[in-house]
């Protein structure tokens, strides 16, 4: 990806338990929704689900930012931890 900009999302939970659920609903989409200008990866570190996004530009960077907060705000609300 040449000159990339790049940013990490953070998000804290009561237990590992309940990271563990967020980040395996979100990572499913890991490859799927990536598009030309940006990519993503899913971690989970104990308590905290970490979202790292690659763009090649800060719009794209913006867009997979925006994207990937909402997937992660679903995944806890479908799993009731909101």
């Amino acid at each position: 990806m040449g000159d990339s900009h790049d940013t990490v999302l953070q998000f804290r939970y009561e237990s590992p338990a309940r990271a563990r659920v967020v980040a395996r609903a979100v990572a499913q989409e890991v490859g799927e929704i990536d598009g030309d200008r940006s990519s993503a990866t899913v971690e989970r570190d104990g308590e905290s689900v970490v979202v790292r996004v690659v763009a090649e530009d800060l719009v794209a960077l913006r867009a997979g930012c925006n994207t990937w907060g909402s997937l992660v705000e679903v995944a806890e609300r479908t799993s009731g931890l909101v």
